[in-house]
């Protein structure tokens, strides 16, 4: 098992966590993107309130409720839809970082756990819906569904520039992982696409300073 990685069974087990519990709600399509581009599958991340990219889910106590269970209802409030997550959706438990450098105390410890549901391209059409219409958090702790774009086009602009966006947590990890577990892309794919985006992360930073220059010579 990989370094800070834990079973279902040990993570549950550890005395004082804090549990988190997101997950990767995706399906197969045929559709294309304006004819060219087969997209072969939805992958559903959000936008959240903080302004970085992650999925859906949030903090499960497991003395009250279990882990699944307390992700359906964390879907329910983000997503707008009761979605059924079931202990075989479980993909991996994980430490995540302490609270702070000097906290090592296991009532400070995070453990994230994640989830990947497949389901009918309708149905994530149905989730997407209901998350602008009916889903509380909407405008407030999520401020959109996106849709993870597994395609390059010419120039690199897919997978690339979304992967060059800030994401929270280990939320960039456990897609990358989760695209490679479940056989949705192939793995030189996502090496080159992680390529572009780190040149493309050092570009993004250079026009930012750039900016921030020429914003700064300006009169008030």
């Amino acid at each position: 098992m990989a370094s800070g990685q834990l079973s279902r069974a040990e993570a549950l087990a550890c005395p004082g966590c804090r549990h988190a519990c997101h997950v990767m709600l995706y399906c197969d399509t045929e559709t294309q993107l304006f004819g060219i581009h087969p997209i072969r599958h939805i992958i559903l991340m959000q936008m959240r309130f903080d302004g970085l990219l992650g999925f859906p889910g949030g903090f499960v106590d497991p003395s009250e409720e279990s882990l699944e269970a307390g992700l359906s209802r964390e879907l329910s409030e983000e997503l707008g839809v009761a979605l059924p997550i079931l202990e075989e959706d479980h993909l991996d438990s994980c430490y995540g970082p302490p609270s702070s450098p000097s906290s090592s105390s296991s009532s400070s410890r995070l453990i994230t756990h994640f989830y990947a549901k497949k389901m009918e391209e309708e149905q994530i059409r149905a989730v997407e819906r209901a998350a602008v219409t009916t889903a509380t958090d909407h405008g407030q702790e999520v401020l959109g569904m996106v849709r993870v774009p597994l395609y390059t086009m010419e120039g690199g602009k897919g997978l690339a520039p979304f992967l060059s966006h800030s994401f929270a947590g280990s939320a960039r990890s456990q897609l990358a992982d989760s695209l490679l577990r479940l056989h949705l892309v192939a793995p030189e794919e996502l090496r080159d696409a992680s390529a572009r985006a780190l040149q493309i992360r050092a570009r993004g930073a250079d026009e930012l300073r750039a900016a921030m220059l020429e914003a700064k010579r300006k009169p008030l």
